[in-house]
């Protein structure tokens, strides 16, 4: 299995997951004309692209979805709440409803969790093919403990580490706003989500991708800082991480 990050931040997110049987998205937040371009640099025809898994229907996680669907007509792997949510939003369109909190796509398996956020249904992923496992989590204010067990110890996280929180509440949003965002149904900033990694890394963890950097509320470097911080309190060694930028996407990794 390999997973690249095709866009992250506030303005869209997607995020393409491939094996040699299958390769789907999670999310199309961002321009149709930007996944074909994207896709194309990594050697990846959209055509090629069998399903989209659909976090919430906040538009920068479903933009570009009904154009795409539109042009290439994936199958659209959706919770039973969040259908008519999203046909709402986008119209008919080919779907599969997740059999419980488990689904097999191709040699994928699929499973979903509930994440906390300002919408009607929001969920994450924890995403495995053969020995490998992928955690995807954005768009949350808090993670359930009830989760914990699952989210140990796996070989990638692609994690939101949206806000700092001094920035967020010095910088130009209005209250109700940055009361929102800082809210368990809002987004986790980088202590929360450097706390929660340090709790779930393990001896078969390769990498972390920080991921849905707020540009208003959080740099780069404040990430990386805050994530050594909370490494250090906790007596954790590990270096492999990278932020998934807006407008680049991160290079085809291996999980």
């Amino acid at each position: 299995m390999k997973v690249c990050v095709l866009s992250s931040g506030s303005k869209g997110n997607s995020t393409l997951i491939t094996t040699n049987k299958i390769k789907i998205l999670i999310d199309l937040g961002t321009t149709c004309a930007y996944i074909e371009k994207t896709l194309q640099k990594i050697n990846i025809d959209a055509n090629e692209i069998s399903g989209i898994l659909v976090t919430h229907i906040h538009m920068d996680h479903i933009k570009g979805l009904k154009v795409f669907i539109k042009k290439y007509d994936p199958v659209i792997y959706v919770t039973e709440k969040l259908l008519p949510l999203l046909e709402k939003e986008i119209g008919s369109f080919r779907y599969k409803l997740y059999n419980g909190v488990k689904e097999y796509i191709e040699d994928l398996e699929i499973n979903v969790i509930k994440t906390s956020h300002d919408a009607e249904e929001s969920i994450g992923f924890i995403i495995k093919h053969e020995s490998a496992s992928l955690v995807y989590i954005t768009d949350t204010g808090y993670i359930n403990k009830k989760y914990f067990d699952i989210l140990k110890n796996n070989n990638v996280y692609i994690l939101e580490s949206n806000h700092d929180v001094k920035m967020l509440m010095d910088g130009p949003y209005p209250y109700y706003l940055k009361q929102r965002v800082n809210s368990d149904k809002g987004h986790l900033s980088n202590k929360q989500a450097s706390s929660y990694l340090c709790k779930f890394i393990g001896n078969n963890t390769k990498k972390i991708i920080f991921a849905h950097i707020s540009e208003h509320n959080n740099t780069e470097e404040k990430v990386i800082e805050t994530f050594n911080e909370e490494l250090r309190k906790n007596n954790i060694s590990f270096s492999n991480i990278q932020i998934a930028k807006q407008n680049e996407n991160t290079e085809l990794i291996e999980v």
